[in-house]
């Protein structure tokens, strides 16, 4: 058994699935307690039990629709007709539309891909500097991920569910605790742009006609908020029923209604949605099985013992936490991170008194200044492949925008109000 880790570790360090590492560590696990091997089966067998996990692949569907369609042009027109006046107006538009666009469509690289190019070339043009430009839409491709109907927070609300804590953890909580958070990312960038040193002779005045001739345009697309958020909080819908109603509403705005997509396109479209989606639920089912061997073999409560003893304060295991994240996000993408980690972190932070909805913001938080982070920040090498720009010029141009990011995400960490006010008692 000494030389599994370094078997695990060198199968991960050839680029070995990583299902198959998970998968490989829980049998090993389960094989050293004699516990039959039928229990992996089980486990994964267990997500068809799950009626949330339904609404991952309908949001995902309904974030490639909105992708493929020129919804992305109509929340740029929008955005900058009702917020373009302002000091630093153009940047702030390009702030809040990435962040919508990425919290349905679940994926920052597709914000990216997908504003970049309308983006782009409008920031130059209104006089921002060219460092500016680039890292302000290379880090904004993440800021969606702690709205709903965030595909991260939705996983880790599956993860935390099986964890039997004593705190339940649901997805309409999370949906809701992520709000406050995020609009201080998104109001702390917005400052941010504001100070920025710019040409302004090409800054508009607010026009009434402009705003409602954007407004009429993008009038399919400013329901999806309230349908999802309202639907669900409203007691409309269960968190999988608003992601079933907003999947078959995209569907028929889309295809039917504003016919962007031809009914030929959807194969393909489905193909690209499914292909991710099933990358993300085969590590989930492993994962549980995975997660179900640690509960058993109680390796949080002996990790959690050890922590104990070297960290007395709440405080302290903070401040570590936070170092530990900012590294994890450097090192995995977020889906892995989510599986791997959330399993082993969170009975140790619930042990030191932290709410398990307020460290899924933490944790989902501080994962979105790992898309940008070197060495395998994602966002920099779409950016990069994106904006034809070297990867070194895109780490030097989201540094100021690490550090404000940074600094918001010590507020979410060290100010739990601002996650868990919305939530009932």
């Amino acid at each position: 058994m000494s030389l599994v880790a370094p078997f695990l570790l060198l199968l991960a360090i050839l680029r070995t699935p990583l299902f198959v590492v998970i998968v490989l560590s829980a049998m090993i696990g389960f094989h050293s307690q004699e516990v039959d091997l039928s229990v992996i089966s089980i486990e994964i067998y267990r997500l068809a039990e799950m009626p949330v996990l339904i609404a991952i692949p309908l949001f995902t569907f309904a974030g490639y629709l909105l992708g493929e369609g020129n919804a992305s042009t109509r929340l740029v027109n929008l955005s900058n007709a009702l917020l373009g006046w302002m000091p630093g107006g153009l940047a702030i538009v390009a702030i809040f539309t990435c962040a919508l666009f990425t919290a349905f469509t679940g994926a920052s690289g597709i914000t990216i891909v997908a504003l970049g190019g309308l983006l782009y070339p409008a920031l130059k043009q209104a006089g921002y500097l060219e460092n500016f430009n680039l890292g302000l839409l290379t880090s904004s491709g993440s800021l969606g991920l702690l709205f709903a109907p965030s595909l991260p927070l939705i996983l880790y609300g599956v993860v935390a569910q099986q964890m039997d804590l004593d705190q339940p953890v649901s997805i309409s909580d999370l949906f809701l605790a992520g709000i406050f958070p995020g609009l201080l990312m998104l109001g702390m960038l917005s400052i941010y742009s504001m100070l920025q040193p710019r040409d302004r002779s090409q800054q508009q005045a607010f026009d009434p006609k402009l705003a409602l001739a954007a407004i009429s345009d993008a009038k399919w697309e400013i329901p999806l908020p309230f349908l999802v958020l309202g639907g669900i909080y409203g007691g409309y819908f269960a968190v999988s029923e608003a992601a079933a109603v907003t999947a078959v509403y995209v569907l028929i705005t889309e295809v039917l209604i504003l016919r962007e997509i031809r009914p030929g396109q959807l194969p393909e479209i489905m193909r690209e949605a499914m292909m991710l989606v099933g990358g993300i639920l085969i590590i989930v089912g492993v994962s549980l099985a995975s997660t179900n061997y640690m509960i058993d073999a109680e390796i949080p409560t002996r990790m959690f013992e050890f922590v104990q003893q070297h960290i007395d304060e709440k405080l302290t295991f903070l401040i570590l936490l936070n170092l530990f994240l900012l590294v994890l996000g450097m090192m995995l993408d977020i889906f892995s991170a989510l599986v791997i980690i959330v399993p082993i972190i969170l009975p140790i932070a619930v042990g030191y008194g932290i709410h398990p909805v307020h460290l899924g913001i933490i944790f989902l938080a501080n994962m979105q200044l790992g898309y940008f982070t070197p060495p395998v920040g994602m966002n920099l090498f779409i950016a990069s492949y994106r904006f034809e720009k070297p990867v070194m010029t895109l780490y030097l141009a989201t540094i100021p925008f690490f550090i404000v990011l940074l600094i918001s995400v010590l507020f979410i960490t060290y100010w739990p109000a601002l996650s868990l006010a919305l939530l009932a008692d």
